[in-house]
């Protein structure tokens, strides 16, 4: 997975000058060729240098072993696949905006550009397929899936994100016991360490009680799910660490109440504004939030990332 979470940065950095637009009024979209071919150009210049890319250097140093299957269902307590789930859920987004930005018909933009993270991940687990060290996984696959449909299906039912598909992340002192597979750098910990990666449901609280004029529009709440104590996918290695023998970790999983804003609810004019705000809204914003997780323990956290 670490791959696919710098990818997806990649791919945010790469069309950040793409407008986000908000849904409103799409019968008035004009459409505009010029944006549809810088859209589409773009669109095809990260689906094959990113794929040109992995086949001649991600997988250099792996063996080819022709087309097989692998279940790696039990892994990282499932962060992995909602990090699959985030990713597609967040290129299809970047999708559908670049196609209104383009003026293409709404159904046409849902689907064509919500589908987007699913065909590019699909392309990425056939290249995993066949390789010693990965391998097809059919969960991966209804990881993709699932994100997309989450976007697309609200997209089609609602014409925006009543429930919105977020990420955030908090540093762990579990990276240093095994850099090689959690990171070695803060910025390679966010994408590799599990352990801080936190996936969240935020929900629009006046999408749902459209009448009660008192919530703001931008106020959400948000369930989150995370999983701590993994040194590897399945099982904990004894971990020798500054000349002692680490006490064995153990793994849990977390479960997240908080509140959260809804950036994209905020009005402004300023076209810079509404592409920050469309990228942050990707983001949970820290806000006071409970834990309860799998070994008991009930928390509460002031500000929680």
């Amino acid at each position: 997975m670490l791959k696919k979470f710098i990818l997806i940065i990649i791919a945010f950095c790469f069309l950040f000058n793409l407008r986000a637009q908000s849904p409103v009024d799409t019968s008035q979209r004009a459409y505009k060729p010029v944006r549809l071919g810088l859209v589409g150009g773009a669109g095809g210049l990260f689906y094959g240098g990113m794929l040109t890319g992995l086949a001649t250097v991600w997988y250099q140093d792996n063996s080819w072993v022709g087309f097989h299957v692998k279940n790696d269902n039990a892994g990282w307590l499932q962060i992995d696949k909602y990090g699959h789930a985030y990713t597609t859920y967040a290129m299809g987004k970047l999708g559908v905006q670049s196609m209104r930005w383009a003026g293409v018909k709404d159904k046409k933009a849902i689907w064509y550009g919500g589908s987007y993270g699913f065909l590019f991940m699909t392309s990425v687990e056939l290249l995993d397929a066949n390789y010693a060290e990965w391998g097809f996984s059919p969960m991966d696959m209804v990881a993709n899936a699932s994100g997309s449909l989450l976007l697309i299906g609200q997209e089609l039912a609602f014409k925006k994100q009543v429930l919105t598909f977020k990420f955030s992340y908090h540093h762990t002192e579990l990276a240093k016991y095994k850099p090689g597979v959690l990171g070695d750098t803060d910025i390679s910990r966010v994408v590799a360490d599990y352990n801080g990666q936190t996936f969240w449901w935020s929900l629009n609280l006046r999408s749902v009680f459209k009448h009660q004029s008192v919530i703001p529009k931008w106020l959400n709440v948000a369930g989150g799910y995370g999983a701590y104590g993994m040194l590897s996918g399945e099982n904990n290695p004894r971990i020798y660490h500054n000349g002692a023998w680490v006490a064995p970790i153990q793994r849990y999983r977390s479960y997240y109440l908080s509140l959260d804003l809804d950036l994209d609810k905020i009005k402004t004019k300023s076209k810079f504004l509404k592409s920050t705000f469309f990228f942050l809204n990707m983001i949970k914003f820290p806000l006071p939030t409970l834990e309860f997780n799998t070994l008991g323990e009930q928390k509460f956290h002031p500000f929680f990332f």
